[in-house]
């Protein structure tokens, strides 16, 4: 595979991974307690979510992705790369999650994506 192949599946696969088990940690609701029961009562609920599983399967393959990636390529290469993840993620988070997303953050994903160019093309 190539290095524009393995830097989208870790991009993509690794945000909607995020973005799925963001949606499960929305339905089982925040941890307030950090007590053990508290803790593995929370760990449960995840479980029998089915976002929670949607989201681990893409988070693994994006895992597997990236060490293939670091094993071919310098990680000041790659790291910078993965940032991609961050324009991906807003993308995301407005519109499958319903998030609003404030002019200061897109100037910042316009900047994460030029900082990108430049290592891409550097």
């Amino acid at each position: 595979m190539g290095v524009a192949l393995l830097l989208g599946i870790v991009v993509f696969a690794g945000t909607s991974g995020e973005i799925s088990v963001t949606r499960a940690m929305k339905e089982i609701g925040e941890v307030h307690h950090f007590h053990p029961r508290a803790i593995l009562g929370v760990l449960g609920r995840a479980m029998r979510s089915g976002w929670m599983w949607l989201g681990l399967a893409p988070l693994a393959g994006a895992f597997f992705s990236l060490l293939t990636l670091l094993s071919r390529e310098n990680v000041s290469f790659v790291v910078p790369l993965t940032a991609l993840s961050y324009v991906v993620g807003a993308l995301m988070a407005k519109f499958f999650l319903g998030e609003e997303v404030s002019h200061v953050r897109w100037i910042g994903v316009l900047l994460v994506v030029l900082g990108v160019v430049l290592v891409w093309v550097g």
